[in-house]
């Protein structure tokens, strides 16, 4: 097993490893805050928790440093809890174990939670430190990032002390971050008849795995595998011919995921058995083409199962038909920020099983207008087969200050130290800015981060070297931080 706690930066490293050890699912971080806050006390810094479940705290400044401008670290408690079907690992229960390869922290089987653990890691190293020069400084701790937000929406205004703030929660070493989508999310919920089992029929379990899934809102753009539409897709093609009886259907594990796998338990007469699975065989080969050179490794399994009643039919054609109709993957491109996806849809869950149906469809635009304008087609849709809809967790996005001083701070203190051009992006997630921003207008905000791939999917991992990277600029900009205006 790795030795997370010795590599470089220590000081950095040792405070993930607590992390990884500590669960932190989405709603149930009390744990880890509960702890972070003894720790901190232990050290003799403030700390307060509002009424969302926000831990703060604050670290004086430096002798010498009173007058500058206060900084808010600011990184989210929660990760995104995911395990390869395969695999056994309780999230409320288990420590994360990874594994250094090449150069990355990794962890194989699960997700690892540098997203946002590291953000979390390196703020608490700050307040650590007896050797960094800085101003004032409050570490922001937000709760419930990954399942809507909450700790962010619920921030109250006139909390926070600081003039600046840092957002560590961007995935690209190099670049920094001045804007975000928003977003909000459509649910989806339908009762339907559950009728007998028709007569000589077999049960099989139908599945789609083998995707790489990944961030809905980083990776959407890539062109990536979605294990809800392609079963959702195969059912419907082979519905007609092979009589296809829906019993069930479970895919994908978070809103903010793309879904990896997905299953269907479906019925069918028992002599048409064999010539579907030669047709199965021939949808996996079809996907892998279609796929190649982005996610490939799909596979199309089944398996025989049981069942005692279907879907009934005409709820099966009204309900089956409305999910395959649902949009996914980018809507839109920017016209205003080349190369960024400017709308997108997530179809990250669907479950349907003992007469009720639930889907989980987040939506995300750099626009106002554009969040808006899909969340409405889908709510048309979904009106159409009778379904009941809830939008809920609309958050707004974090509108780019091409102006921003603390910018110009850190691309003049990379300059410095580093060499050479750093990148200014948007990016097509969202970032807890947007909120924060709209509770502290006068706030200036940047974000960045170390090199981090495949978060929110089994075998995320984070580029240990740029972690250290990523340390020692955000120790030179505390320390460049300009005094109070």
């Amino acid at each position: 097993m790795t030795k997370i706690a010795e590599l470089a930066p220590t000081e950095v490293w040792e405070h993930f490893q607590t992390l990884c050890e500590i669960p932190r699912p989405s709603k149930h971080e009390e744990a880890l805050r509960d702890y972070l806050k003894g720790w901190a006390e232990l050290r003799g810094l403030a700390t307060q928790l509002d009424s969302a479940g926000n831990l703060i705290i604050r670290k004086p400044a430096t002798p010498g440093f009173e007058n500058r401008q206060g900084v808010v670290l600011q990184s989210h408690l929660d990760m995104v809890c995911q395990a390869n079907a395969d695999t056994v690992h309780d999230f409320f229960k288990d420590p994360i174990r990874p594994v250094l390869k090449d150069g990355w922290l990794v962890a194989e089987n699960t997700t690892l939670g540098a997203d946002n653990g590291i953000g979390v890691a390196l703020a608490l190293a700050v307040l650590q430190s007896d050797d960094i020069a800085h101003g004032p400084v409050e570490a922001l701790l937000t709760v419930d990032e990954e399942a809507g937000m909450g700790g962010a929406l619920g921030l109250e205004p006139g909390l926070l002390q600081g003039e600046l703030l840092i957002n560590i929660d961007t995935e690209e070493w190099g670049d920094f971050y001045l804007g975000c989508a928003g977003g909000e999310d459509v649910n989806v919920r339908a009762a339907y008849v559950i009728e007998a089992m028709p007569a000589n029929h077999c049960v099989l379990r139908l599945g789609i795995k083998g995707l790489k899934g990944g961030h809905s809102g980083c990776d959407i753009h890539l062109g990536r595998g979605n294990a809800i539409k392609s079963l959702l897709r195969l059912i419907k093609t082979l519905e007609a011919e092979f009589e296809l009886r829906l019993v069930s259907f479970d895919g994908g594990t978070a809103r903010n995921a793309l879904a990896r796998e997905a299953a269907a338990v479906v019925a069918l007469p028992a002599d048409k058995q064999a010539q579907l699975e030669q047709r199965l065989a021939e949808f996996e080969s079809l996907l892998q083409f279609e796929l190649y050179g982005v996610d490939e490794g799909v596979r199309v399994v089944y398996e025989t199962a049981s069942a005692e009643g279907v879907m009934a039919a005409a709820d099966q054609v009204r309900l089956l038909s409305a999910l395959h109709a649902a949009p996914h993957g980018v809507k839109r491109m920017s016209q205003r920020v080349t190369g960024v996806v400017e709308t997108s849809n997530n179809l990250g869950v669907v479950q349907i099983k003992d007469g009720a149906l639930f889907a989980n469809l987040m939506v995300r635009s750099l626009l106002e207008s554009g969040t808006q304008m899909l969340a409405d087609e889908i709510v048309s849709l979904f009106s159409l087969a009778k379904c009941d809809i809830q939008r809920e967790g609309k958050y707004p996005g974090w509108a780019p200050n091409p102006d921003s001083a603390l910018l110009a701070l850190f691309r003049q203190v990379y300059a410095r130290e580093f060499g050479g051009e750093s990148g200014v992006k948007v990016i097509h997630a969202g970032l807890e800015c947007g909120l924060i921003g709209s509770k502290y207008p006068q706030m200036d905000m940047v974000s960045f981060g170390p090199d981090i791939q495949g978060a929110h999917a089994p075998g995320e991992r984070v580029n240990v070297e740029s972690v250290a990277k990523v340390w020692d600029l955000l120790k030179a900009v505390l320390q460049a931080v300009p005094v109070k205006n």
